[in-house]
């Protein structure tokens, strides 16, 4: 048993709280109100966006060891936020699962196992937390994702804030989502022989399938915010 265990736990009813009351704290426009719950469920994923995301910053910021260590024993908070980050995956896992159907969400729910798995490993086993925290600087670009979804469904589509947000969203993509994934790789492909095989294969198809659901996602950014 481990006490990270507890985290995901509490990380899970945490956020199935908070997407129980968003609806209050958030009122659907008119535009969205034909589907309350994905507007539940956007803004459940942005809080997590922004606390992951700056968590993520924070943490390499307080601790710069462990840019140097991905493998060894992490800090505390380090831990603990990663934790947080498999429960909400797991929920938002369950609320998929629950409320949409599988040919619209099976991209989504493949990409949560994905993470789950790898993140869920070095929960308990304490190691690797610094290279999921490299992971997680991901959620930086996907606050702007999420603010385009909602932006999307409040009919804002073509103001002024929707561009704004299409720019930065298109620039942190690249920085926090392709360069970080790319930097992931070629640290795993530097370090395979201080790794466990296993660990290893477990990295490299996580890679993989991020590598190859980041091009195709940046693909339908491109195609539809700027040639359409």
């Amino acid at each position: 048993f481990s006490p990270g265990l507890l985290v995901v736990a509490g990380s899970f009813a945490a956020f199935r709280l908070l997407n129980r009351g968003l609806e209050r704290l958030v009122p659907p426009p008119p535009s969205a109100r034909r589907n309350r719950w994905k507007w539940r469920n956007i803004w459940t994923s942005l809080a997590h966006s922004v606390l992951s995301g700056a968590g993520a910053l924070a943490g390499f910021y307080l601790h710069p060891e462990l840019s140097e260590d991905l493998v060894g024993t992490p800090p505390p908070g380090a831990h603990s936020l990663v934790a947080v980050s498999v429960g909400y995956f797991l929920e938002d896992f369950v609320d998929m699962l629950w409320n949409q159907k599988l040919h619209q969400s099976w991209e989504l729910l493949f990409h949560h196992s994905v993470v789950i798995v790898c993140f869920g490993i070095a929960v308990l086993l304490h190691q690797y937390v610094g290279f999921a925290l490299v992971a997680l600087l991901v959620e930086i670009n996907s606050i702007f994702l999420h603010l385009r979804q909602i932006l999307l469904m409040a009919n804002l589509v073509h103001t002024t804030c929707y561009r704004l947000n299409s720019v930065i969203n298109l620039g942190t993509y690249v920085v926090f989502r392709i360069a970080t994934l790319a930097w992931m790789s070629h640290w795993l492909f530097l370090n395979r022989e201080n790794v466990p095989p296993a660990m290893y294969a477990v990295g490299t198809v996580g890679m993989a399938i991020m590598t190859a659901m980041n091009i195709i996602l940046f693909y339908r950014l491109l195609r539809s915010d700027f040639f359409k």
